[in-house]
């Protein structure tokens, strides 16, 4: 099913009087918003302000929940098995369409689906950033890919799991360059994050607002990035495409999910406020700028465009990688 027919269903489902009476005084309690991931990463850097705002509102709290585990597959499964009332969502980050599929290349029955999910809003999409220790001695990504090639397998990255967004966008860039990294996977990019500032790895594929502050801080230096322009913040950092590598393109997005079968009335209701928020908010809008990731705001319709392509293209790569012990 396409996320636009899964959207449409869980609009027939609205349609009837329990969907109604659900609508009925909503939300009548606090709402959570999961974050698949521990503290500290991209999908925290968004669902936090998001939350504060959407606090404002629905006049009721909205706590954020890290539910982190097998990079973010735990907690996406919860919502997509949660009850669909609208009390609980999902800020997901893109990896959401590709866990399903590098479980099935595990051999395992995948924990959820996309089916299972109704796309509500895009919040921020952000090409990720290659970050290195401010003490290694790579300057440029000609360093460091040189190095990479002297030294086959030696140099270590991290990622937030096996298959995840940071796990991808470096399959692509170690494919484009032809060269050879150890991958250590976190359970999370904050985690891996933290690794990269203790020295315990060497490289990593981040998103632009967690790294942001460790690069003006002088701990961290950014080599090059994977938008096709530059990033607000980093404009001293070329891109991978004005490097020669014109196939080497990510984004990590964030966006909140509902589980398929809520009402449409509690889905628009949903909808309305996301719209509210990322279009009024002040303060939202200076908190995703602050953290480095600036809002890029889709609704329902071409959020859920936007995920069907971007899924498709993620499966590839994700197949590309293959099998991972």
């Amino acid at each position: 099913m396409s996320r636009r027919r899964a959207l449409a269903a869980a609009g027939a489902m609205g349609l009837a009087a329990p969907g109604a009476r659900a609508q009925e005084g909503w939300p009548a309690r606090p709402v959570q918003m999961v974050v698949a991931f521990p503290p500290g990463g991209q999908a925290d850097v968004a669902a936090r302000p998001v939350a504060a705002a959407l606090e404002r509102v629905f006049g009721q709290a909205v706590p954020v929940v890290n539910r982190p585990g097998a990079g973010g597959i735990l907690g996406s499964a919860s919502v997509a098995r949660a009850a669909p009332d609208g009390h609980t969502a999902l800020m997901a980050l893109s990896s959401l369409g590709v866990l399903p599929e590098s479980e099935r290349i595990m051999g395992r029955a995948p924990a959820y689906t996309m089916e299972q999910l109704v796309p509500v809003a895009r919040i921020t999409a952000d090409p990720t950033v290659l970050l290195v220790p401010a003490g290694a001695p790579w300057r440029t990504l000609d360093d460091f890919v040189a190095a990479a090639r002297a030294r086959p397998g030696a140099i270590t990255y991290g990622s937030a799991g096996n298959y995840s967004t940071l796990h991808v966008a470096m399959a692509m860039l170690t494919g484009a360059a032809s060269i050879e990294l150890l991958h250590v996977p976190f359970q999370g990019g904050g985690p891996a994050l933290t690794a990269l500032l203790s020295g315990t790895i060497e490289a990593l594929a981040s998103g632009p607002g967690p790294a942001l502050p460790h690069v003006k801080e002088g701990r961290l230096r950014a080599l090059a990035c994977w938008g096709r322009e530059r990033i607000a913040g980093f404009e001293t950092v070329p891109t991978f495409v004005e490097l020669g590598h014109p196939e080497v393109e990510f984004y990590i997005w964030a966006g909140v999910f509902l589980p398929v079968a809520t009402p449409r009335p509690v889905l628009e209701r949903w909808g309305q406020a996301l719209r509210t928020a990322c279009g009024q908010d002040a303060a939202l809008r200076r908190a995703l700028e602050a953290a480095g990731s600036p809002l890029a705001y889709q609704d329902s319709e071409a959020f859920s465009a936007f995920v069907e392509a971007d899924t498709r293209r993620l499966t590839r790569a994700v197949q590309r990688i293959g099998r991972v012990e």
